[in-house]
């Protein structure tokens, strides 16, 4: 008998918020009423403490700039938090891990096809990969211009 969608995400997120609290505690945070490790951490993370308060009690996080944070902040795989919070599956990040890029002519990408084999799929890291790669090669280009321009070619 298969599980409604509903039910699985219920559970996602209560499996996600106790994994956090885990993560929380193996590092320190004194997660009871009084002890204040959900301030801190939300301090240390930069994140608002009631965001962290909805994910330790299961009401789950699915922002990705929250998942990269957490990551980031517990010094974990982001792979690992998009997994743990229902976002991925551990095939998906695989699969991701894994993938080659086809292209028609094999030995050339195109900017946007760099950018994702690398990673760099969110905003504003994928905008900045392509701006910057973009520049570079602009700057290239005119220095190959240059050189032949002074070397007569």
């Amino acid at each position: 008998m298969e599980q409604e969608p509903e039910r699985d995400e219920e559970q996602t997120r209560r499996a996600f918020g106790a994994w956090l609290r885990t993560c929380l505690e193996e590092r320190g945070y004194v997660l009871t009423p009084r002890g204040g490790g959900q301030s801190r951490f939300a301090e240390d993370a930069g994140l608002g403490r009631s965001t962290v308060g909805r994910i330790l009690n299961g009401q789950g996080a699915t922002d990705t700039d929250v998942l990269k944070t957490i990551a980031k902040t517990l010094n974990v795989s982001y792979g690992e938090v998009l997994v743990r919070a229902g976002i991925a599956t551990v095939e998906e990040l695989a699969a991701v891990r894994n993938a080659t890029l086809s292209t028609p002519d094999a030995g050339s990408l195109t900017i946007e096809q760099a950018a994702v084999g690398l990673g760099f799929v969110d905003e504003p890291e994928h905008g900045l990969f392509v701006a910057m790669t973009t520049t570079l090669l602009r700057q290239q280009q005119a220095r190959t211009n240059d050189g032949n321009r002074a070397a007569g070619t």
